[in-house]
This record gives C-alpha cells, sequence and structure tokens, in this order.
C-alpha cells in the first residue's frame, strides 16, 4: 500500500449522512475468523456473482467462498489475505462497498487504511478459538483474542460510526447458545472497558449463511435483524459540516482560457476537509499566512455554488496571491498553527518508534519534517491501560509527542478528520510508519 493510498483514503468522502447512500464498511478481527468467507456469502447470497465465478471457487464439491475476495496469488496460495479487497453488491434496499481487512498483525497498515474511511466494521469473533468450552461457570465471560480487541480500538479511534460484532462458526460448537451468551458478555465487557460504542451483536455462520441475508429464527437466542437487515439500517459517517472551513490544495490549474468560469484566474482544487465554502467568505492561506476572499467556487462538474465537506471542489480567490499544492485554505483566525504536537499513534513499521527518529509527515498534501520528541506511553491491548514506554513496536497503539520543522494547523482528530489526521513516513525506505490522529 503506498503513502499516497493510504493518505488518500484517509482524506477519502465523507457520505451524505442517510441510509439511501451506499454503505462503506469492513470486515475485520483475528486470523482465519472467517472475514473472507463472510464476504463470499454477502457476494453469493445478493447474486453479485456469476456462476461461472462461482463455479470457480469449488473444491471438493463445496464452495470455498474465501476465495471471491482472494485476489493476490500469494493469498490464494497461502489461504490468508494480506491486502484489503473492495467488492460492491447490492440488495433492493442499499448499495454496498466492502472492504476485506487482513486478520494477521503484521499487515494491520493494511486494516487501518481500509477503516480510515469506512462507515462501519463488522468484527469477527471465531466461536471456536476462545475457551468458553472449559469454563464451567456461566457468568464468567470468555477471553477475547488481542487481535479483536486491537482491530476494535483501531476502528474507535479512527472514528467509524458503527461497529457491529458478528460472531461467528457458532454452527460447530455444541452449546451456540451458551457460547454466544458468553462471547456477548466478554464483548460488552470490553467495549465499555475501552469506551466503544457497539452497535449490535449478531452469531451468525458465513460458511452455511445462518443470520446473514437469511434470518435464522430462535438460535442462539438472538431476537435481533440479521447482519445484512443490519447493515442495510446503517446509517454513513456524516461530514464534518459543523468544523470550521479547512481545504488542503491538491491541484492548481493555472489562468483558465473559461472566463466564464475563473475570470482568468488560478483555480485552486481539492476536496473541501470541514465546513463548506462559498463565494464572499473570507479565507487565510497557510503556511503562507495571507488572507483572501472566495470571489468564486465550483463543484466537481465546473458548476458555480457552494460546496460542503467531503465534496471535491475548485476555489477562485478575488487577487493573486501564493498558493501551491499541499498549502490549506482555512477559515481565518480559528486554528492556530503548532509545530509541537501531542498525539495517539498507531505504529506500522517492523522499526520501532524511538525518541530522536525523524520522519516525513504528511497533512492533506502537505509533507514537513517531523522529530519524535518522546514516547509518553503504551496503551495495553489485553487491560486497555496506558503503561509507560519509551518506544513503540510494530502494531503497538501509544501516545507520542512530534516536534514539526515547519507550523501546521492542527485541530484533535475528534474534532476534525482532515486537520486531526496525519501520516508518518520513514525517510528512507518511503513505506507508511504510523497513523496520527492528534490530541486536544
Amino acid at each position: 500500500m503506498t503513502t499516497v493510498e493510504t493518505q488518500e483514503r484517509t482524506t477519502s468522502a465523507a457520505h451524505d449522512g442517510d441510509t439511501g447512500t451506499a454503505l462503506r464498511f469492513i470486515t475485520c478481527g483475528s486470523v482465519d475468523d472467517g472475514k473472507s468467507t463472510l464476504i463470499g456469502r454477502l457476494l453469493v447470497d445478493s447474486k453479485a456473482v456469476l456462476q461461472d465465478q462461482l463455479a470457480g471457487v469449488q473444491r471438493g464439491g463445496t464452495h470455498d467462498l474465501a476465495l471471491l475476495t482472494d485476489g493476490l496469488s500469494a493469498e490464494r496460495e497461502q489461504g490468508i489475505t494480506i491486502d484489503v479487497a473492495y467488492r460492491y453488491f447490492s440488495t433492493a434496499k442499499r448499495k454496498f462497498i466492502i472492504g476485506d481487512a487482513p486478520g494477521h498483525e503484521q499487515y494491520t497498515r493494511n486494516m487501518v487504511t481500509a477503516a480510515s474511511s469506512a462507515d462501519a466494521a463488522v468484527v469477527l469473533v471465531d466461536a471456536t478459538k476462545l475457551p468458553w468450552a472449559k469454563n464451567a461457570n456461566a457468568a464468567e465471560p470468555a477471553e477475547l483474542l488481542l487481535q479483536t480487541r486491537r482491530h476494535t480500538l483501531l476502528a474507535h479511534l479512527l472514528r467509524v460510526q458503527s461497529i457491529v460484532f458478528a460472531v461467528n462458526k457458532l454452527d460447530a460448537v455444541d452449546d451456540a447458545t451458551g457460547a454466544f451468551e458468553r462471547i456477548s458478555a466478554a464483548l460488552r465487557a470490553f467495549a465499555e472497558a475501552a469506551g466503544v460504542q457497539v452497535t449490535a451483536i449478531v452469531p451468525i455462520s458465513a460458511l452455511e449463511g445462518w443470520n446473514v441475508a437469511e434470518k435464522r429464527a430462535d438460535w442462539c437466542g438472538y431476537t435481533g435483524p440479521g447482519l445484512l437487515e443490519l447493515l442495510e439500517s446503517l446509517p454513513v459517517t456524516a461530514p464534518d459540516q459543523a468544523v470550521p472551513f479547512a481545504f488542503p490544495v491538491q491541484w492548481v490549474e493555472k489562468f483558465s482560457s473559461s472566463s466564464d468560469t475563473s475570470q482568468g484566474r488560478r483555480v485552486f482544487w481539492g476536496r473541501v476537509g470541514s465546513g463548506q465554502v462559498e463565494a464572499g467568505q473570507a479565507v487565510e492561506i497557510l503556511p503562507g499566512g495571507q488572507t483572501a476572499t472566495v470571489a468564486q467556487v465550483l463543484d466537481h462538474a465546473r458548476q458555480p455554488g457552494p460546496v460542503g465537506a467531503g465534496r471535491s471542489a475548485g476555489i477562485v480567490l478575488d487577487r493573486e496571491v501564493d498558493v501551491s499544492r499541499g498549502d490549506w485554505l482555512l477559515a481565518p483566525g480559528v486554528v492556530e498553527p503548532v509545530r509541537e504536537l501531542k498525539a495517539t499513534i498507531a505504529w506500522l513499521d517492523d522499526e520501532p518508534l524511538v525518541a530522536g527518529r525523524v520522519y516525513w509527515a504528511l497533512q492533506g498534501h502537505r509533507w514537513v519534517k517531523a522529530k519524535v520528541q518522546r514516547v509518553t506511553g503504551r496503551i495495553h491491548i489485553g487491560t486497555l491501560e496506558t503503561e509507560a514506554a519509551d518506544r513503540l513496536e510494530a502494531n503497538a497503539i501509544g501516545e507520542v509527542v512530534l516536534a514539526l520543522q515547519q507550523p501546521l494547523a492542527v485541530l484533535p482528530y475528534a474534532q476534525s478528520r482532515s486537520l486531526g489526521a496525519l501520516v508518518l513516513v520513514d525517510t528512507a525506505s518511503h513505506r507508511t510508519a504510523g497513523a496520527v490522529l492528534a490530541k486536544a
């Protein structure tokens, strides 16, 4: 996954915020929990797979549904998911964009990429892996796998709006009802301790199709909707309309010949990160610090009119100022640029994060050097407690302080996705090293 792909997906368009819009969701969780099989089941049951495709994944008289999403040859050979595989399907009620995120810990960076633009996350839990059967005390919940906890925490940190737990493979256990009760108790206890708002916990069998597209009545004591019915009702992520205007400049169109749209001035194109832009409003250019007034706003079809968060826009200013790719147009005086940044970070590189290291930091389309001043703590995935640490190993989640070579306009990620998200990139290998979420 390239750095540019990661950042583009991190700041990709938000949606309209209603159930009539396509829902973008991911499946995640631990290795072999059945994520690819679930997606295959959804594709088959929604008639999104042709008969020749279905015949191509037949193994020993049955269909290996996971092969419908494993696109890389290495994935098919090893039987694992490495990269994020996106698939599209629809029902009579809705369209869906679904991403199959890898379960292996070493591919956490790909899961983060997929989650950063998702409206919902379906976290699968394999009932056969948990020691529920060894526990004679029904009141004591089962212990969750670390990768289940890690993926849930990452989805929560990345502000994925709806988190659904799908307890899978309950058809393969003797006491499905007891297993579902104990696993549900463990999930609720974990979510409460982590501050995660859970949308639903659904018992399923991806292999058999139970409670996926078709509701299996009176199974495991569950009376709620099936998984697909639930997904049809979930909201998409609302754009950051209430946040002050922020616009990362992606491309500068030089002196368009179309005088009726740009009045002969340069047009600054990009995607509105937050707020809204319309003619007549004042903007501040960072890092230059100049101010100007918006003379005209063009939408993606070059039609004039206001454009809100999550939509592409071309902005024409009332005067010529120095603006280049990577600059930001912002509401004046709202955000004070900073050179020191406190943040939560998901560390994705194989090389540990230690104080003193220097990386490239990418915010929007702007690159600046960032030095790790100190690592202030690490979140223990098992206990959820923040423990003292002076370094972060691969796939750890921790707290850091960064010193920026040039000031950036930053808001907490909880307030603004566009101004609160950065990506750290190794200066030598150019690999994405960390996902940075600014704190207050």
